[in-house]
């Protein structure tokens, strides 16, 4: 019998200790450590793998062609990169009820129409609750297999015995291992589980597709060590309540990891959003003060958004500021350059930034527009209903060029802007286009007199 013995491991990073610690020693994260038994397992010696290891040389190696399989969901396919590659892993985390089974039972329902092989493992929901949800989607093929287990052992053998072209865990950390001990969710047993997954992945050349729990912060629960293991991990982001998804790939092997995915909560499950600009604009106020409209870039995506500002006088000795959407210190510091390049005495003032719709932007082509709503806001004057801006603002309070300008006023003029406002040194590489005015300015003071 395995002599047990008991070791901490840091939920955040996965580091291991011999007695606890208040702080990890790898990650410096608080009150991570956690207590688990382990077993003691004899260790293979070096000699006896001596002869199976093989050196290769990098001339001799092969290239074989990447195959991708397309999910027949346009967004999904352009954050993974084109589609699935064929013995890859993806993870999906985000936070509960915001759509990640339904949306990878969409992908199986895609697929099963292709014929192509699925098994879909649940460790949280009953076939009949899976029946339900599917039944709101839609028809599903014959070639979709559904499993209600836990056990790895017992997975890795219905799974080596179908062989499915693409795997569906549901999640990973309802699935325990039965030679590690701790229970299942713990450190040790989703490294451990998600260890033979992804061993069953590259050797049987089958698609996993693997959701995960987030915490609080909204990372992955579980040790930070699953997200190097995985070839893909993908986010989902935006309000449970609210009708609007965004998927984002934070890691890709094979493909950008600044390309965004748009859907919306219906009924009947995820819709793709294929303008999100219109979709983000909607219920933008007419006339009002604050309001001015930026244009963002995700990945090779234009997105036009409304960004929100409110400046009034405050009633405390100490101003409040707010951010939603945006980096609270990237509003501070503009609103610094404003008072001092601009002379606009706004340290006695609250003020409160929002990207409309809930979008969180950090690009810093949108600090033109942040600028502009807010001295629109503090002089009460609305900016032209059918302006666009774009512009990286510095600390001399200059306006800086930013990367893919044609493709932000193509999208704006395609929603019927006839104005955008946009660095000068930008202008020197554009060609005239027709149907909107481009006001090229160095400086945000030549901004506040255009636009305001």
């Amino acid at each position: 019998m395995a002599k047990e013995k008991i070791m901490y491991f840091c939920q955040s990073c996965g580091a291991e200790s011999g007695k606890w610690m208040g702080q990890c020693p790898a990650c410096k994260e608080w009150n991570t450590m956690v207590e688990e038994r382990v077993s003691k397992k004899k260790t293979v010696s070096s000699f006896q793998n001596e002869g199976r290891a093989k050196v290769t040389k990098l001339k001799d190696i092969e290239m074989a062609r990447e195959e991708r399989i397309c999910t027949d969901i346009a967004e999904l396919d352009r954050v993974l990169g084109g589609g699935m590659v064929t013995g890859s892993m993806v993870l999906v985390g985000g936070d509960p009820g915001i759509g990640k089974s339904t949306l990878l039972l969409q992908v199986c329902k895609n697929l099963a129409a292709k014929k192509i092989s699925i098994l879909y493992v649940s460790g949280e929901e009953s076939l009949q609750q899976i029946k339900i949800r599917a039944e709101r989607i839609g028809e599903f093929g014959e070639s979709l297999s559904l499993l209600c287990e836990t056990n790895l052992e017992v997975i890795e053998e219905i799974v080596r015995r179908d062989m499915p072209q693409m795997v569906v865990i549901d999640s990973i950390q309802t699935m325990y291992n039965e030679n590690v001990s701790s229970a299942p969710g713990s450190v040790s047993q989703v490294r451990e589980t998600t260890g033979s997954l992804l061993k069953m992945a590259k050797g049987l050349g089958i698609t996993f597709f693997i959701i995960g729990h987030v915490t609080k912060e909204g990372v992955v629960a579980g040790p930070r060590v699953l997200e190097h293991m995985v070839d893909t991990v993908l986010y989902f982001e935006g309000d449970r309540h609210a009708a609007y998804r965004i998927l984002r790939g934070v890691k890709n092997r094979f493909g950008s990891t600044n390309e965004i995915g748009v859907f919306e909560m219906r009924g009947n499950g995820l819709e793709e959003v294929e303008n999100p600009s219109e979709f983000m604009l909607g219920g933008k106020p007419k006339g009002a003060s604050g309001s001015v409209v930026a244009c963002s870039i995700e990945g090779t995506r234009p997105i036009l958004l409304e960004v929100q500002a409110l400046v009034c006088h405050s009633n405390f000795g100490i101003p409040r500021r707010t951010a939603a959407g945006t980096d609270f210190n990237r509003v501070n510091l503009l609103m610094a350059v404003l008072e001092k390049r601009a002379g606009l005495q706004m340290g006695a003032c609250d003020a409160y930034v929002n990207i409309a719709g809930g979008i969180k932007m950090n690009e810093p082509a949108i600090d033109l527009g942040i600028v502009l709503a807010l001295v629109s806001s503090y002089k009460n004057r609305p900016v032209e209903e059918k302006t666009i801006c774009f512009g990286e603002v510095g600390l001399s309070g200059e306006v800086r060029a930013v990367n893919l300008a044609e493709q932000r006023i193509l999208e704006a003029k395609k929603l019927g802007f006839t104005t955008c406002i946009l660095p000068e040194v930008s202008l020197k590489f554009l060609e005239e286009i027709q149907g909107i005015e481009l006001i090229g300015v160095k400086s945000i003071k030549d901004a506040i007199d255009k636009a305001v």
